[in-house]
């Protein structure tokens, strides 16, 4: 049962002021939520033929319905993600949530008479999400925070009488640990008062106490267990040495269903990210996986806790695994489709597993594992616009050199390369960098890639530069700090490795990308100006000094784990002379450019400057502004156009000789 609601890192709001003046050049025009500068009328033909496309949906697991009749799902059927349900098999979906913002998750509460589930919602991206109760008999919502701060990390109790959150509300930078009581949900009470990013991660049995992390960054995260009677707080493992336990945007522990220990996941003497079990009484660990030298990501556990079932990242395919807790003996499942897997969800009873699989042909969809005989039934059949999927290319996963050795080797950066079957080559080239940093590019359903290579006839290359996350905590590290500009190394590395492919075009080369994939565009096309064609980014950072003076407060540190701390006086120059701002004299290739107002994490500021910038320099900019978007864009409108001006961008600016 499904007892907490899942979720990307959130963040808030930003207030936009324009940075620039408008120059006599610039063409502004207002549409919707959209403001447009330069960017053409999109044709009639290129809307037709993007219809299809763009008109796919996906569903994500959200949890089992009260006594296991059904499952609650995430789908798209208007503008924005909403709550639905599915009775059975193949069976309808039924919206439950009508909202303009999405609701891209939910919490079923794990007792049945209480027949409701919690979710989250924003306004305008702006990350200051607020917790909600949504009653399945009356069909009323109910909202439980206080309107203003930033919340999250929503848990039920097992008994499902109590929830847990964290909140920003003390001081809007640190997440504090508050218990709320369902019966009284005006009342709330703050159970640890915290000092950085902390989270909850999973109920003892008898609910008294609380698994919660200490997320610090990418490469260190630390447990602790939480009794909520004395208040008391004891580390998991305290130690020297910096350790991660996973990420908050994996349901990585879970407590053994006798409260003597916890299922986790663990990087502590390893490269990877381990499956231990840790004993709570003699605080005693024991290795479980350490014969798959790959990342386990996410871990559920049966309601009985007979059976525990977890994922691993290998080479960025996803894999299942069910774990015997009596024996500690584990197996792959057979037959699940190559791809990535996500949402872990056991039904009541125990038998049966939900699962969300989404594969480079096929969008996301819920299937149900029957755990006796490992048949599979799929229970949601999302839209695919009509399209044949049977054309869509699947990538090649490839290695290419890059500048630097190992143990006198040279270093392999790993790739995936989606190379057309229509039309004849030399194919044009688009270079996809994905954000994070520390993300990782695994090769999901895209509708826009698939119309990239089979309607423009692009060969799309999405590689994992140093300092993504997935091949071992040393190649994660490799970025940070002044090592900043190693990664664009290897996308010029990269673009070596196009001159030798005869079926690409070195000729014809784009690069792609958003968040920090925004700013390794923008420093891709300063170093390569001369290589490259044109670029295109979304919400990335233009000057990390300014980044990091103006992300919101409660990530900041966050950031300057990763990026270095703009205090101090040789980071700060080195951050200047690397940023984008300081060496835009050197784009002269056209830019396409987007951003969403309400940006709390990469603030809009960051874009504004860097248009304004090129522009001064006589250089060429499409620039779109979503005024009720935040990180990353939510809703189909925008999402739409953006799509639309891509395909135009690289028409004209990519596709011709």
């Amino acid at each position: 049962m499904l007892k907490s609601i899942r979720y990307w890192l959130p963040i808030t709001f930003f207030i936009f002021i324009s940075v620039y003046p408008l120059h006599a050049q610039v063409e502004r025009r207002d549409q919707g939520n959209l403001v447009i500068e330069n960017i053409p009328e999109i044709p009639r033909g290129t809307v037709d033929r993007l219809m299809q496309y763009q008109n796919t949906r996906s569903a994500a697991v959200q949890g089992w319905l009260p006594g296991g009749e059904g499952i609650l799902i995430s789908t798209r059927f208007g503008e924005t993600s909403q709550i639905h349900s599915v009775d059975h098999a193949g069976g309808s979906r039924r919206q439950i949530t009508y909202f303009a913002e999405p609701v891209p998750s939910a919490a079923v509460c794990p007792d049945p008479s209480v027949n409701g589930f919690l979710f989250t919602k924003d306004i305008g991206g702006s990350e200051y999400y607020q917790i909600f109760f949504f009653d399945l008999k009356t069909g009323r919502d109910t909202m439980l925070t206080d309107g203003t701060s930033r919340n999250g990390s929503v848990l039920w109790s097992n008994k499902g009488d109590r929830l847990v959150y964290h909140s920003t509300k003390r001081n809007n930078v640190d997440y504090d640990l508050y218990v709320k009581d369902l019966e009284k949900p005006e009342e709330e009470k703050m159970i640890l008062q915290c000092r950085g990013r902390w989270y909850t991660v999973d109920w003892s049995p008898d609910d008294r106490k609380l698994l919660v992390m200490n997320y610090i960054s990418a490469n260190e995260s630390y447990f602790h267990i939480l009794d909520m009677q004395t208040g008391e707080l004891e580390q998991i493992n305290p130690s020297e040495e910096k350790i991660s336990y996973g990420s908050t945007g994996n349901h990585n522990a879970v407590w053994s269903k006798d409260s003597r220990g916890v299922y986790i996941t663990s990087d502590e003497d390893s490269e990877f990210m381990r499956l231990k079990y840790y004993d709570v009484s003699n605080r005693t660990f024991t290795e479980i996986t350490g014969d798959i030298p790959w990342n386990i990501l996410s871990v559920d556990i049966s309601d009985n806790g007979d059976k525990l079932a977890f994922t691993s990242n290998e080479d960025g395919i996803g894999k299942l695994y069910i774990l015997d807790t009596q024996t500690a003996k584990y197996e792959q499942v057979p037959g699940i489709p190559t791809g990535q897997l996500y949402g872990l969800l056991f039904h009541p009873e125990g038998n049966h597993l939900a699962l969300g699989i989404n594969t480079s042909r096929a969008p996301g969809d819920v299937y149900v594992l029957n755990l006796g005989d490992n048949s599979l039934e799929r229970w949601t059949y999302s839209e695919i616009g009509g399209l044949d999927t049977e054309s869509f290319v699947t990538p090649e996963l490839i290695h290419y050199e890059t500048f630097d050795k190992v143990d006198g080797k040279p270093r392999m950066i790993p790739a995936f390369y989606f190379k057309p079957e229509k039309g004849d080559g030399p194919y044009p080239v688009l270079i996809s960098i994905h954000g994070g940093p520390e993300g990782m590019y695994r090769p999901y359903f895209s509708s826009t890639t698939q119309y990239y290579v089979n309607e423009l006839g692009i060969a799309v290359l999405a590689p994992n530069v140093r300092g993504s996350h997935g091949y071992g905590k040393s190649y994660l590290l490799m970025d940070n700090g002044f090592n900043r500009e190693k990664t664009v190394q290897d996308i010029g590395r990269l673009l070596d490795w196009v001159e030798k492919q005869p079926e690409l075009d070195s000729s014809r080369v784009a690069v792609i990308g958003g968040s920090y994939g925004g700013y390794m565009v923008l420093s891709s096309m300063t170093h390569f100006n001369d290589r490259l064609a044109c670029g295109i980014e979304a919400y990335g950072i233009s000057n990390f000094v300014t980044f990091l003076e103006n992300t919101k407060e409660y990530r900041r540190n966050l950031r300057r784990q990763e990026y270095g701390d703009e205090r101090d006086s040789d980071m700060r120059k080195f951050l200047m002379e690397i940023s984008p701002t300081t060496n835009v004299h050197k784009i002269n290739k056209p830019m396409l450019i987007a951003q969403g107002l309400n940006d709390p994490r990469v603030p809009a500021s960051e874009s504004e400057q860097i248009v304004s910038a090129i522009r001064k320099n006589g250089g060429s900019v499409w620039y779109m502004l979503a005024k009720d978007e935040g990180h990353g864009f939510k809703k189909k409108n925008t999402l739409d156009f953006y799509n639309s001006a891509i395909v135009i961008f690289l028409e004209k600016y990519l596709l011709k000789k």
